[in-house]
């Protein structure tokens, strides 16, 4: 498949197979998506892969987090359960984190960098069938999930990657047209 294909017909996938994915195969991409360009060679990343059984730790992270969101005391156990079910839905979790420099242009480099590394990661996954969609919710935030995963003081959590075999591709959405975006100065 050519690099063009794959950027276009490449989707968020919500709807997981229960299939798992292979940990050497995620360990191959991460590896490949690292060569992102970054300015300076901080190389400000690391990674948590949570799959199996230990997503139960992060469903429950969701689950009081979600739960403790809701407003309605009568509504908390369930919004915790639908919290809950939705993420121990997802065959992998692949969390990635940045380090925030304490100097803003370093830092913001770094979240392009990393950023790069996730666009690279989703495309070197679609190529092999795997799917996945860039989270990045509020909980990624709380206290709960920062624990869960071992998100240390000065660290960043950029994404959290659903991934898995797609159960279902959703259908692409229309583009605003170059020529609407483009300007061009002579």
């Amino acid at each position: 498949m050519k690099l063009e294909q794959i950027i276009k017909e490449r989707r968020s996938i919500k709807r997981f197979k229960d299939q798992p994915v292979p940990l050497e195969t995620i360990q191959s991409l991460l590896e490949t998506s690292t060569w992102a360009p970054n300015h300076k060679m901080t190389q400000p990343w690391r990674f948590v892969v949570v799959h199996g059984d230990s997503r139960v730790k992060l469903a429950e992270a969701t689950q009081a987090f979600m739960a403790g969101k809701e407003k309605d005391p009568s509504k908390k156990k369930e919004a915790g359960q639908r919290g809950y079910n939705k993420l121990n839905g997802v065959p992998m979790f692949v969390t990635v984190i940045m380090e925030e420099n304490p100097n803003l242009m370093t830092r913001e480099e770094d979240y392009a960098a990393t950023s790069a590394l996730i666009q690279n990661f989703s495309l070197l996954a679609w190529e092999q069938g795997i799917g996945m969609i860039w989270e990045t919710y509020g909980m990624i935030h709380s206290q709960e999930f920062r624990e869960a995963l071992g998100v240390k003081p000065g660290e960043k959590i950029v994404g959290s990657l659903h991934v898995g075999y797609p159960d279902m591709i959703p259908t692409p959405r229309p583009r605003t047209p170059i020529d609407e975006l483009l300007t061009i100065m002579d």
